[in-house]
Formats: C-alpha cells, sequence, structure tokens
C-alpha cells in the first residue's frame, strides 16, 4: 500500500479567530482531498505567537479531528513550542522534515486524604 502525501498548509500570519473559518474549512478540504489523514501546518511565518495563535491552532486541530484526521505544525519558533507546551495543547511537530517526538501533557494527579491509604 503506498503511503499519502500529506498537504501542506502555510499559514501566514498574525492570526486571528476571525480566520478559523476560512482555515477549518481548508484543512478539511485537504483532508478529504488526499486521504492522507494528515495536514502539515507550515507556522513558520506566523510571527510572534500569542494566545490568538493558540486558539486557532487548537480550533484547526478541532476540525481535523473532527474530519477524521489530524494536523502537525512544521517550522514552529522556540515561542511558539513553548508555549503549546504551556498550555497542554498536544501536537505532533515536524522540524527540518523530521517528526519530533512529543511527551503527552501530563495526568491529573490524585489528591490522598491524611486518613488515606495511597492508591
Amino acid at each position: 500500500m503506498e503511503a499519502t502525501t500529506p498537504a501542506v498548509l502555510v499559514l501566514p500570519g498574525p492570526l486571528t479567530r476571525d480566520e478559523v473559518p476560512r482555515l477549518s474549512a481548508d484543512v478539511r478540504t485537504r483532508l478529504e482531498a488526499t486521504g492522507a489523514g494528515v495536514v502539515v501546518c507550515d507556522v513558520g511565518g506566523i510571527g510572534p505567537p500569542g494566545l490568538a495563535a493558540v486558539d486557532v491552532l487548537a480550533r484547526l486541530q478541532l476540525a481535523a479531528r473532527r474530519a477524521g484526521g489530524r494536523i502537525r505544525l512544521r517550522n514552529p519558533g522556540p515561542a511558539l513550542s513553548a508555549l503549546l507546551a504551556l498550555v497542554g495543547l498536544p501536537f505532533d511537530i515536524e522540524v527540518g522534515g523530521q517528526l519530533e517526538e512529543r511527551e503527552p501533557p501530563g495526568g491529573v494527579e490524585e489528591a490522598v486524604e491524611a486518613d488515606e491509604p495511597p492508591p
């Protein structure tokens, strides 16, 4: 079986929430057109990231998941990578054409009352 090449969507900067409907439709269209199950979003040109960019990326991931796929981020700068890690959003990240392994965000730890034995 031949591997399908994912489509690439270059995201312009700065990202704003107003662009979510158009970009979400673009992600869904590319997933359907390629059948790859992944759309690579090149985020190298979005400029200094902020919470608006994180919000847009989270909404694109949601649109992709609803369409049966996911997005992978290509060329995120260190600031965007750090911001995504800080907010705990799990994205596949591609740097220099190589997929970077990322740990999923940690879970919530269960508290133990003083008079209860640990789980």
